[in-house]
């Protein structure tokens, strides 16, 4: 995971202002052509939100309607609960935490607030999922805020992806570098990680940030770790794992957790469905991987 925030409010007071995550800063270091980059969609803060302690956003998946309660998407490791052991799956658990909405320019609109953790896991991935007690047609016709959407396709190896903070209220932007067929932190293990370009540096706070696929303006991936000090496969500092069991280690690389099989786990009115054919998130009752 991304280095606890306390740590990370205090590397950039070590390292002095001019260092200070900036608001609204877009840190646009992708080389691709002008002309392509005009083909991209626009990305901003519309729909990020910040937690106490790490960034989300409100996502709606295919199917839903208007009338369904929003929901948010985070870490795991960003529950208020603390961190998921591994194997650990948390379901339909009430929950009261609150959400900062952000708008377009980055500006907190609203408080939400949540009814229940829907799901979250650090095992094969590293996601939560937050109910709210509003629906998405009363956050838009209120605050003018579109929730954003959740897309059901893979993203491809090389597409440009911008990572939103709600926390920071900062955006990365980068390429998808290629996946990670395990990644190792500590006790956890994730499967088929999102590794990006050098661009996305991200820090503590960035955790749970949107990653969104700028040709589609939808999310494809949750940000969630990166490799702080060269360590092999320890906490902060997660080791790529490939098929015959060899283990790179990436200092500096930050990764993301795919998103797409989470459309095929939620059904009607929103609900995490574990047993609709296709889902493939860990249950309450299985074993860590």
């Amino acid at each position: 995971m991304k280095k606890p925030l306390v740590a990370a409010l205090m590397a950039v007071l070590v390292a002095g202002a001019g260092t200070a995550p900036a608001a609204a800063l877009d840190h646009d270091a992708t080389s691709a052509p002008s002309k392509a980059k005009a083909k991209a969609r626009a990305v901003d803060f519309t729909g990020t939100v910040a937690l106490s302690n790490c960034s989300g956003s409100v996502i709606r998946p295919p199917g839903s309607t208007a009338q369904d309660p929003a929901l948010v998407l985070s870490n795991g490791h960003c529950l208020e609960s603390g961190m998921p052991g591994a194997g650990e799956v948390v379901l339909d658990k009430p929950s009261s935490r609150t959400f900062s909405l952000l708008n377009s320019s980055g500006s907190k609109v609203a408080t939400l607030r949540a009814t229940k953790v829907s799901y979250a896991t650090m095992t094969d991935t590293d996601i939560s999922l937050y109910e709210l007690n509003t629906g998405y047609d009363a956050i838009e016709s209120s605050y003018g805020v579109r929730a954003l959407e959740l897309s059901a396709t893979r993203p491809a190896q090389g597409s440009a992806i911008k990572v939103v903070s709600g926390y920071w209220k900062r955006i990365y932007s980068c390429n998808v570098d290629g996946f990670a067929y395990r990644l190792r932190e500590g006790e956890w293990t994730w499967k088929d990680s999102v590794r990006y370009t050098p661009a996305c540096d991200t820090i503590g706070g960035t955790s749970g940030s949107p990653v969104v696929d700028t040709a589609s303006g939808k999310v494809v991936a949750v940000n969630n770790t990166g490799n702080e000090d060269g360590e092999r496969c320890t906490d902060n500092n997660p080791c790529e794992v490939d098929q015959n069991g060899a283990v790179t280690v990436r200092e500096g690389i930050n990764y993301a957790q795919q998103t797409y099989g989470i459309t095929q786990c939620i059904g009607t009115g929103n609900k995490i469905d574990l047993g609709r054919p296709g889902c493939e998130l860990p249950k309450p009752s299985r074993a860590g991987s």
